[in-house]
């Protein structure tokens, strides 16, 4: 009950009701950042839970598509009891491709589970200097990685996301490209046919690029014991909203080719009851819709 509570009131402040600096004092200002120029270091900063079947995707598109203006540290978080992801994993691990470093994170899954852990733990520890904290189902294709790069050069921001993202309609977990990820472990393309086009107005949780000397000073909701806490089973990702609260940015936009993301019905994330997992299936779709319809209407 205490931690419903502090979840309402978490959620109330990210709105800008209170003040960020009372909970996150240590936040650079801008003439404290690096601008950094040349051949810059990137880590990508992703989790997986019964999800193999998108990560696949993900991974493979760093080897199709492998960056050339800079290094990219590609980190993923999972946990050990999940079986097909640690086998896909161990993988890739073996593949090498030019400019990526695999680096994979195993934790318990009740760590897992509340996404904010892996994401502090990465922030504070990071090397680079950007950290893209994203979801397993994006992927970085064609040229994403070298147009960011140069986007990057000389910039002090806080928080950047891609303008654009193109995704699929929300799949089945019967649909071709969803089972193609199941089978054994193998870089996988997509057809990109499937995707349309998506307007961003603000970093959400798969699109959060972060300057690394933030990262490295604030983590990520670090002085948030709730965020912090390890949980039974996958919580909702309410730090993404409060990430940027406490950077004071809703991020500024950068224009990106390649950013794909797969759009899916079922939550292989989630456990409890069948009832309880076919109200989320519900509850997706109609929210996957009514962003759509807004889209459309602003667009």
């Amino acid at each position: 009950m205490l931690d419903q509570v502090k979840l309402a009131f978490f959620r109330f402040a990210a709105g800008g009701w209170i003040p960020a600096r009372w909970f996150e004092p240590g936040l650079p200002v801008e003439t404290e950042r690096a601008a950094r120029t040349g051949h810059l270091k990137l880590e990508v900063v992703s989790h997986c839970w019964n999800y193999g079947h998108f990560l696949v995707y993900q991974l493979s598109s760093l080897v199709l598509f492998p960056p050339k203006k800079l290094d990219v540290t590609m980190t993923v978080f999972y946990s050990p009891e999940d079986e097909k992801t640690s086998e896909l994993l161990a993988w890739f691990g073996r593949q090498s491709v030019p400019g990526v470093t695999w680096n994979w994170q195993p934790v318990r899954k009740q760590e897992l589970f509340r996404r904010g852990i892996g994401r502090n733990r990465a922030a504070l520890a990071t090397k680079a200097d950007w950290v893209w904290f994203t979801d397993c189902d994006l992927m970085f294709r064609d040229a994403c990685l070298d147009t960011l790069a140069e986007a990057l050069q000389g910039r002090r921001d806080a928080l950047l996301f891609p303008e654009e993202e193109r995704t699929t309609d929300l799949l089945a977990e019967n649909n071709p490209m969803l089972q193609a990820g199941t089978r054994e472990p193998q870089v996988l393309d997509i057809e990109t046919i499937s995707f349309t086009s998506r307007k961003i107005a603000k970093a959400t949780g798969p699109l959060q690029i972060a300057h690394g000397d933030v990262c490295r000073a604030v983590g990520y909701c670090r002085n948030i014991a709730l965020y912090q806490k390890p949980v039974e089973s996958f919580a909702k990702c309410h730090e993404d909203r409060a990430f940027r609260w406490l950077l004071r940015s809703q991020g500024e936009p950068v224009e990106l080719p390649g950013v794909y993301r797969i759009r899916h019905v079922a939550k292989g994330r989630y456990s409890g009851s069948e009832a309880r997992s076919r109200f989320r299936t519900w509850l997706r779709v109609w929210q996957s819709r009514w962003r759509d319809w807004r889209q459309g209407r602003s667009s």
